[in-house]
Formats: structure tokens, C-alpha cells, sequence
């Protein structure tokens, strides 16, 4: 006689045990994960430093990355709503300067400057929550704008480093909340902690994570949306202020760079820490335990007597390896981008058309539209094609015109020669070369943030080689051409082939050339340029600088390579419409990488122009140019989401702002006011053709 075995189901609506266990595994990937490495770099740093673990050390480490936990939490919470937030170092600078010039030795002067720290912040995040929230700019836009404005206002603070910490608020922080038990540090973040754990609890939070999940659907619940982002943006930046009180405490001075290195390290933190690029899964408390991560790895790194220099290398790698792995479900872009790639190579291999290959799920037919044929047989005139491209070209002229006018009331006796325009063009030259770069790129719908590090790697490399010789330079400076447009390769093919969006790989690839510049010069920059090459940037002949003639036919091949080629064209195509344009027969993939190629390329030619014109190259010779070269290109009439410019309106950019560069240098004004009027032009031009596009 068998007998059977009868399981029972369990009661209609209870989950199984094992069901509920797996969902909080799924939920809490991200944490889980992040954690179990913590605690294995934990257990190597502590090998490492000979095996004890007592107050001191759990002081050092809490104290160590405090700063960063703190600035992480608040980007954690931008891009849990679905933006991104470039300002965080600056408001960490803002802050920490503030404090040092403002902060008495009186216990009411550390609190009430110590809460000025926090509302500088908030008000910091409200300022871009507004322009994010309510008049619907995008986040990269706004924050790096305010990037610009805050360093500005910053360096008007405090230009150097200096001002002072009370060592009372210095000891509050930073001290012991418990003699040899427990570090005042961990309390902070203990703090910081549970405000999170309150604000998650309630519908703020939970409609903080459907914004970023779904934010139509979210709208279409009754969420305030744009209330819920604006207040979003306002907390973000009050973890930014704390950030910026911990570090003033550690530090006991200011200094208006020293949260310079924070962008690029919260944004690896807070992936480390399982946070879904895009919004809507993740959580604060993983970013805590990414940024103690990356401060542990460096810890290793320095164990084992490896460079601090390699530092942002690994920060670089990290932040792609992050991103890599959160997006290995298989529902990610990362993975069905995998798939569509086999099945276009399978296509490609049996002779298909791109219109024909399998890209989701039933084949594709589609028919060309108008756009699409005419990117095959375009039978329009050149001015017929580009005349609603230029007309949006013609404002940055007649604020050419107006700058020069300006001039002309300031320093009459310039503008009437023709040095005056000579050097104006010279001057220009760089930002007239990455608009081509740039703006090819954000024709597209894409962001290269890797500009002012290709420039600086590209010409701390060409000045390291050439050592002030002729005959070097000819071969030097192709090969550093070479060496952009192979960076460029690997931006492209980091978009293209691992799903990774432009800004994480960019901005990356900027850690990973800081660190490799730091590497190759050793902190210290050698070299210098040939005097051909200084001659091509500064001689003259009958009173025209030579570089000048290269510009203007730069000038023309920008224009017929944008509006007069096939590439140019598919440029366009792209940036209407990723979908109809593959669909039409572009092939995205390759034109993209070819843009981000080209960026690449433009970099370096300026990052070697650039040495050519000082003599030398500097580690940071590029950290100027970010800003700018977004600037020209928005100026100049294009839409930060592509789709629509003209190269000759980023000429009338380029030229606008390096005029009115030139006329400020003619005042008192300081320095830094020229920071804060960029950020200004760039939101008011990005608020200009806005109002037009929704007319």
C-alpha cells in the first residue's frame, strides 16, 4: 500500500513564507549587495592595518567618509525622482566658505551659522527645483548651470583657501558622543539616517519614488508632481549644506574648491549603493554605505602603496561597473540593448535591411517618412533645409552686435582695429572648435562631460612629448588627435553597446583622465610646446594670426559637415527621433559612436591648441571649458535636446561669449562674476527657446 504525501496550499490571499522572503531579496538587492562588499573591504582594510579594530579606527573611518555619505544621500534623492544634480560639489564649497568666514567662538554663532549652512543649501536646491519642477528644464541643465553660478558667488566668498572653524564646533562634530565608544560622526549619520527613514514613511516619500518610477502615471494618480520634485531638489540640497558642515568641521578652514571632487564620487556612491539611474528604486541608505565603500577602497589602494592619483580612476571604473551590474535584469535597457544587438548582427548576416531585422518582438515593416527620405534623396536647397535652423542662429549676432557696441562705449579705441577682432577670433578659436564637438553631440539628445579632462590629459600628453621641439610636434600632435577620437570610441561605445546613458559615461570617463593626467605627470606637469606650434596660436602675418585662417576654414568644414553631408543629416534624424530614425534605415549605433568620435577629437585639437597658445599645459587647463561649450551651443540657438541648431548659431555663441569674456576683462569686476554671468546666459538661453518651442 503507497501512501502520498499532501502538501497543503496556503490560506487564498497569504503569501508562502518564501514567497515574502524572496520579494524583500528583490527589494533590497541593491542594499544587500552594496553591504556584503562593505563588509568584505572592511575585513581586508583591517587585515591590512594589522588586524585591530578599536575606537580610533572606527573614529577615522566614520569621520573619513562622512562628508560623502552625507553629499550621496542627497543626490540619492534627486535621482530617485528621476533627475541628476551637477551643483553638489559646488554647494559643499558654498557652504564650508560661509561658514569659515562667518562662524564666531560663541555658541550662538556656531548654531545660527551652522543652520545658515542648511538653508544655503535648501535654497541652493530650491533654485534648481524651480527651474526643474516648475518651468520643466532638464536637471543637467539647471544644476550645471547653478554649478557655475554657485562656484562664482563661492570664490566672491572666499577666493583662497582660509577662514576659520571654532574648535567647539570642530569637536561636535568630529569628536567622541561617547568617550572611546561611540564617534560623534556616526551619530551625524545616524541622524541623517532616520530623517530619511521619516521622510520615506510619508506621501512625500512615496510619491518621490513614483515620480521616478512612472512619472505620467504618477501625475495621473493625483501626485503633485511638480511640488513633490521642487521640494525634492530642496532637501537634496540641505544634505548638500550638512555635507558641507561636516567637511568644514574636519577641515577647521575653507575652501572654495574642496567639494570640486564630489560630483563624480556621489554619483558612484550612490549606484554602489544600488540607486537605478533614472528614479524610482533604491534608497538613501545604500548611497551611505557606497560612499564608506569607495572610501575604503582607496584605503586599500593606499595600503598598497598604489597612488592617490589612481583614485579617480578607480572612482571612473567603479561608477561603470556599478551601472553595468544594476542593470543586468533582464528587464534593463542594459539587457534588452544586448539582445537587439545579437539579433541586428544575426540580420546583418543574412543580408537584411535595418527595417527588416527583428528589434522587439514581430519583424518590422515600416514605410519612410518625409524626414527619412529625405535623408536619402535630399532634393531641397541647402538654404531651404537650413532656413528655420538659422533663423533660431540670429539672436546670438545681434547679441554679438550689442557686446561690440558695449565695447565700443567702454574702450572706444579698441574695437576700430583690427587686432582687436584678430584676437577676438584667436580667442575664440578653442570654443569654436568643441561647438563642433558639443553640439554634434547634444544634436543628438547626448551630453559629453569628458571635455575638460580630454583637453587637459590631451594637452598635459602633447606638451609632455613635444619638449619644445618642431620636428616632435609633427607626428605628436596627430597621434594625440588619435588618442581624442579613441576616447571618444569608448564614450560612443559605452552608450551604444552597454546602455550606459551619455552622462554616466562621460562624466566617468572625466574621473578616469584626471586620474591617468595625474599618473603620467606625477602631479606636476613637464613640458612644453614647440615654437612652431606657439607661432601657429600667437605670430602673425600682415597683421592675421595664422590660426585664424585655420579657424575660418574650420568654419566652413563644420558647416557642410552638419548641413551638407549624409552623416550631418543622420545627426539631425537622430535627434528628432532615435526610433523613426532606425526604423527609417540610420544606423544609430554608428553614427552615434562617429559623435561622440568627433567630440573627442575636437578636445584634443583644443587641448593642444591650448598649449600651443601658454607655452605649457596645467593639470585643470580644461575645467573652464565645460560650461562654455554647452553655452555656445545653447546660445547659438540649439535645443539641449536636440534635434534643432545650426553650426553658424554655435559660431555666433562662441564669439558672443568670448566678446563678452573680453569686455569684462576690460573692468574691475572680479574674476568669478564671469562663472555667474555664463550660468546666467546659459538658462536664459535654454528659457528663450523653450517659450519658443511651446508656442
Amino acid at each position: 500500500m503507497t501512501s502520498a504525501v499532501v502538501r497543503s496550499a496556503p490560506p487564498s490571499g497569504v503569501a508562502p513564507r518564501s514567497s515574502s522572503a524572496v520579494l524583500f531579496l528583490r527589494r533590497n538587492r541593491g542594499v544587500l549587495i552594496i553591504v556584503a562588499v562593505f563588509t568584505a573591504l572592511f575585513l581586508v582594510s583591517t587585515i591590512f592595518s594589522g588586524g585591530s579594530f578599536g575606537y580610533f579606527e572606527a573614529s577615522f573611518m566614520a569621520s573619513g567618509g562622512a562628508t560623502l555619505a552625507l553629499a550621496a544621500m542627497g543626490q540619492a534623492l534627486v535621482i530617485l525622482v528621476g533627475g541628476f544634480d551637477l551643483s553638489v560639489g559646488s554647494v559643499v564649497s558654498l557652504v564650508n566658505v560661509v561658514l569659515a568666514t562667518h562662524m564666531g567662538t560663541g555658541i550662538g554663532s556656531e548654531v545660527g551659522v551652522g543652520v545658515l549652512g542648511l538653508a544655503v543649501g535648501g535654497a541652493v536646491g530650491a533654485f534648481n527645483g524651480f527651474f526643474v519642477a516648475f518651468l520643466g528644464l532638464q536637471p543637467i541643465v539647471v544644476t550645471l548651470s547653478s554649478m557655475f553660478l554657485v562656484r562664482g558667488v563661492t570664490v566672491l566668498v572666499l577666493d583662497s583657501p582660509g577662514g576659520s572653524i571654532p574648535d567647539g564646533f570642530k569637536n561636535f562634530f568630529t569628536g567622541a558622543a561617547i568617550p572611546n565608544f561611540l564617534p560623534a560622526a556616526l551619530l551625524v549619520i545616524a541622524f541623517a539616517v532616520v530623517v530619511w527613514l521619516a521622510i520615506k514613511g510619508t506621501r512625500f516619500g512615496i510619491s518621490i519614488y513614483a515620480i521616478g518610477s512612472e512619472e505620467e502615471s504618477a501625475r495621473s494618480t493625483g501626485i503633485p508632481v511638480r511640488r513633490t520634485k521642487f521640494l525634492t531638489y530642496v532637501v537634496a540640497g540641505m544634505f548638500y549644506g550638512g555635507a558641507g558642515i561636516f567637511i568644514s568641521a574636519q577641515t577647521g578652514a575653507g575652501d572654495p574648491l574642496i567639494g570640486d571632487p564630489l560630483v563624480l564620487e556621489t554619483f558612484a556612491a550612490v549606484v554602489l549603493g544600488g540607486t537605478v539611474l533614472g528614479g524610482g528604486r533604491g534608497g538613501l541608505i545604500g548611497a551611505i554605505f557606497g560612499a564608506y565603500t569607495l572610501m575604503l577602497m582607496v584605503n586599500i589602494l593606499l595600503a598598497l602603496n598604489v597612488s592617490a592619483y589612481y583614485s579617480s580612476v578607480a572612482e571612473g571604473v567603479v561608477l561603470i561597473l556599478a551601472v553595468l551590474v544594476s542593470a543586468l535584469h533582464k528587464d534593463a535597457p542594459l539587457a534588452q540593448g544586448v539582445g537587439s544587438m545579437r539579433r541586428w548582427f544575426r540580420g546583418w548576416r543574412a543580408g537584411l535591411l535595418p527595417s527588416q531585422i527583428q528589434w522587439g518582438g514581430a519583424p518590422v515593416h515600416v514605410e519612410l517618412s518625409r524626414s527619412a527620405a529625405a535623408l536619402r534623396a535630399p532634393n531641397v536647397s541647402w538654404m531651404q533645409r537650413n532656413r528655420e535652423r538659422l533663423r533660431f542662429a540670429l539672436p546670438a549676432y545681434v547679441c554679438v552686435a550689442g557686446v561690440l557696441v558695449a565695447t565700443a562705449i567702454v574702450r572706444p579705441d579698441t574695437v576700430e582695429h583690427w587686432s582687436y577682432y584678430n584676437s577676438l577670433i584667436v580667442l575664440s578659436s578653442f570654443l569654436i572648435i568643441l561647438a563642433l564637438g558639443q553640439g554634434t553631440v547634444i544634436l543628438t539628445g547626448g551630453l559629453d562631460l569628458s571635455v575638460p579632462w580630454v583637453i587637459g590629459f590631451c594637452g598635459i600628453l602633447a606638451a609632455g612629448m613635444i619638449r619644445g621641439s618642431n620636428e616632435a610636434s609633427l607626428w605628436v600632435v596627430p597621434a594625440v588627435l588619435v588618442l581624442g577620437a579613441l576616447i571618444g570610441t569608448v564614450n560612443g561605445l559605452g552608450i551604444v553597446v552597454l546602455g550606459l546613458p551619455p552622462i554616466v559615461i562621460t562624466l566617468a570617463m572625466n574621473g578616469i583622465l584626471q586620474g591617468a593626467a595625474l599618473v603620467y605627470s606625477n602631479g606636476t606637469p613637464d613640458g612644453f610646446s614647440s615654437s612652431g606650434l606657439h607661432w601657429f596660436l600667437t605670430g602673425k602675418i600682415t597683421g592675421i594670426a595664422p590660426v585664424v585662417v585655420f579657424v575660418v576654414l574650420f568654419i566652413v568644414g563644420a558647416v557642410f559637415l552638419l548641413g551638407g553631408t549624409v552623416f550631418g543629416r543622420r545627426v539631425y534624424a537622430i535627434g528628432n527621433s532615435v526610433t523613426v530614425a532606425r526604423l527609417s534605415g540610420v544606423n544609430v549605433p554608428r553614427t552615434l559612436v562617429l559623435v561622440y568620435v568627433l567630440s573627442g577629437v575636437c578636445s584634443a585639437l583644443v587641448g593642444v591648441l591650448l598649449t600651443g597658445f601658454s607655452g605649457q599645459a596645467s593639470l585643470g587647463m580644461g575645467d573652464d571649458y565645460l560650461l562654455p561649450s554647452i553655452a555656445v551651443v545653447v546660445v547659438g540657438g540649439t535645443l539641449i535636446t536636440g534635434g534643432r541648431g545650426h553650426y553658424l548659431g554655435m559660431l555666433g555663441g562662441a564669439l558672443l561669449l568670448t566678446a563678452l569674456q573680453t569686455l569684462l576683462d576690460g573692468t574691475n569686476l572680479p574674476h568669478a562674476v564671469r562663472d555667474i554671468i555664463f550660468g546666467l546666459v546659459v538658462l536664459g538661453a535654454v528659457l528663450a527657446l523653450r517659450e519658443r518651442q511651446t508656442r
